[in-house]
Formats: C-alpha cells, sequence, structure tokens
C-alpha cells in the first residue's frame, strides 16, 4: 500500500476520517465537501495517533499506520471474538482482551492484539474455570464474567514474571540457541541514501554488512544465526513476513539493524527500540536486551546516546520472543558517516552487540559491568 499524505482526496481519506473522528482526534468537517481532504488537521491528527501508538510519526498513512487505524475500529464488546486459522482477528478489542486475561493470570502470550491460539487457550481455561463452555469464544456471557472479576495477578506483571523465569531456566550459555539477525531494508528500497562524491552510501547495504559480520561472531560462540534476507533480494521482505519467520524458526532472540536519517544534518547517535505501549504493557526481555545493546554500544563506540524506546512496530509486537530494533547512527551525520563507513568501527559494534547477547543470559546477580566482557573469549571457551 502506498502512503496517504497531506493534499490528497479520496474515498481512503474519508475512511481515515472517520475513525479519527470516532477516536476524539479530529472534528467532523463542517464543510461536507472537505470530508474526503486530507488536510493540515487531519495530519495533525494522524501524526497524534501514531505518537500514541509507539509508530514512526510522519503525519502518512503507510501500511503500518492503516492497520493500527483498522484495529482501532474495535473495542472490547464491540464484536464476538473467535479464533480464525486462516485469518485471525485482529483489533484494539483483542489487545484488551489480552490484557484483562494476562491480570487475571491467564497465559496468552505478547498482548498483540492477534486472536491466535495461545489467546484462545488462555480464554477456555478462564471459561472452564468460571463453569462456562470453554469454546474460545468470546461472547456477551464471557465478556460479563470477565467485567465481574478482578485481577488475580499482584505485585508485578504476569507477562514479566514468566519471562524472566524462561529465561533463568535457561542459563548462560549461548550455545545452541537461535537469533535472528535482522538486515533492515533490502531489493528496492534502500532506506537512507547518502551520495559522498563518486560513492553512494545506502542503509541497506551497512545493515546487511553489519549483519552478516554480526552473524559470524554469534556462530562462532555456539548460536545457530538466521539472516531475514541476503544481500541482493528482489524484494525486501515485509515486517510481517521478517516476524514470521523468527516465530516459525521459534528463535530465543531477534535483533534488527538499521541506520537512522533525518534532514538536520547534525542528528547523531544510536537508539534502541523494544516492544512497549502507552499504557504501560512492554515485553520486559525486549526492554532488558535494548537497554544491554545500548550501553555496551554507546560504551564501545562513543555514539551519541539517544536512549531506548518503547515502540508498537509490528516486527517487535508480532514476534513471539524478545527483539529489538537498533538504529546505529545517522547516515546523513557527517560525523557519523565517517565512523559507519569504517569497517573497523563496525567492527566494535558488533562485538558490542555480541556482548549485550552473552549478558542478556546472566542472572541479574552474576552480571558484568557495561563494555568487560572480551568477546574473543567467548569463541575460546566454546569447546569447554
Amino acid at each position: 500500500m502506498r502512503a496517504i499524505k497531506r493534499g490528497e482526496r479520496g474515498p481512503a481519506v474519508t475512511e481515515i476520517r472517520s475513525i479519527l473522528v470516532a477516536l476524539g482526534l479530529l472534528e467532523a468537517p463542517a464543510d461536507p465537501a472537505e470530508a474526503d481532504h486530507f488536510n493540515p488537521a487531519v495530519e495533525r491528527a494522524v501524526r497524534a495517533f501514531q505518537q500514541d501508538r509507539g509508530l514512526s510519526v510522519d503525519g502518512e498513512v503507510g501500511a503500518e499506520t492503516w492497520r493500527a487505524l483498522d484495529a482501532a475500529r474495535w473495542t472490547l464488546g464491540a464484536r464476538t471474538l473467535y479464533f480464525s486459522v486462516s485469518d485471525p482477528l485482529r483489533g484494539d478489542d483483542v489487545r484488551q482482551l489480552q490484557e484483562r486475561l494476562l491480570e487475571m493470570g491467564y497465559d496468552v502470550g505478547r498482548t498483540d492484539g492477534v486472536y491466535g491460539p495461545r489467546t484462545a487457550r488462555g480464554l477456555s481455561a478462564f471459561q472452564r474455570e468460571m463453569g462456562l463452555t470453554p469454546d474460545g469464544t468470546c461472547g456477551p456471557q464471557t465478556l460479563h464474567m470477565l467485567r465481574r472479576l478482578g485481577r488475580k495477578v499482584v505485585g508485578g506483571s504476569p507477562l514479566k514474571l514468566r519471562e524472566e523465569v524462561t529465561f533463568r531456566q535457561t542459563g548462560p550459555s549461548l550455545v545452541g540457541r537461535q537469533i535472528i539477525v535482522d538486515p533492515g531494508h533490502g531489493g528496492s528500497d534502500p532506506g537512507v541514501v547518502v551520495p559522498d562524491g563518486p560513492l553512494r552510501w545506502t542503509e541497506s547495504d551497512l545493515s546487511y554488512d553489519l549483519a552478516t559480520r554480526l552473524e559470524g561472531r554469534l556462530a562462532a560462540a555456539g548460536m545457530r544465526v538466521h539472516l531475514t534476507r541476503g544481500p541482493l533480494p528482489i524484494e525486501a521482505p515485509s515486517d510481517l513476513d521478517r516476524a514470521q519467520l523468527a516465530n516459525d524458526l521459534a528463535a530465543d532472540l531477534l535483533i534488527s539493524l538499521h541506520i537512522d536519517g533525518h534532514h538536520n544534518p547534525q542528528a547523531d547517535g544510536v537508539a534502541t527500540y523494544h516492544y512497549g505501549t502507552s499504557n504501560g504493557v512492554t515485553s520486559t526481555m525486549g526492554e532488558r536486551l535494548a537497554g544491554l545493546v545500548q550501553r555496551e554500544i554507546v560504551a564501545r563506540t562513543g555514539l551519541r546516546n539517544c536512549h531506548t524506546h518503547a515502540k508498537t512496530w509490528e516486527l517487535l509486537r508480532y514476534t513471539r520472543m524478545p527483539a529489538v530494533r537498533v538504529d546505529v547512527g545517522y547516515l546523513t551525520s557527517p560525523k557519523d558517516r565517517a565512523q559507519l563507513i569504517d569497517p573497523m568501527f563496525r567492527e566494535r559494534v558488533v562485538e558490542a552487540i555480541v556482548a549485550a547477547v552473552q549478558r542478556m543470559y546472566y542472572p541479574v546477580e552474576i552480571d558484568v559491568k557495561t563494555g568487560t566482557i572480551d568477546v574473543s573469549a567467548l569463541r575460546l571457551a566454546l569447546p569447554s
């Protein structure tokens, strides 16, 4: 889907307007002739929606923003929810149901707004305990019972507790673990492009170089590594495709590599993103991995610390394992670009990520200081 932006007209704009009006982000136009116009007021409302939902704030309605708008139509109780194998239901009502079940102690996995088998099993377990027919369908009776009961889990997040227990049980070794390394963009989508005299630097090429270097280092430490794309794909896989690959392989971690860009050449630094929503729902271990990656890169490269941030990007939301996206510097910054095009600098970035992955599996009580892990020692220790 192409992005719909300011100045355009048509039925799609009318639909976008109606959703934004229903959400209270936009007033209905006084002039009916303006109902299909993507004017500045619509752009501001789209930006507010994107900011609230943890999406990239550009004021345009691309595929990901449109899917988020479409999901926002639904509130819990507006329709019957059920599990469909071929075409799972998606929407804010599904997310609200997942959050409610999590509060009550039922395992539905991540609150991604997709009514999958895990959500159906969690709802069936609730129905069984309440004496209802355990069919995994959220109709009026089930909804009434959900609204009557309070939280079961107190003193912490049930999702956080499950994620932490899972990691504590697996031990500190990297051997045999599966990781997805995702070089951003690719194919006809080069990402950020910066001409430099006779040269042309692209985000897709540099992120792929980082990915292959990281693949080699992690494989040497005993991990099974999968890349989401090759060096020259015909078309870049979508974020949904990348997330599905990670889920199909039952990976333990996912790290997506990007390089940022901005119209202001003074913008520079590294930022790392994990799944999280504006109402406080977050992937606890994804947040921990993001923090480790961010601190290691800053300590080992000297890039400006642009911190970690919670986002609901589909790559982070739909993956069922801790997943982070790292924007390693700004290709549009002369300062960052001079470092990014240096192979030795990219090696330091890779070493930082490998150190963060190793620390991810250390229990908190035996964790080490940032920047102190000797990555080469991980390979030497492998035979023992």
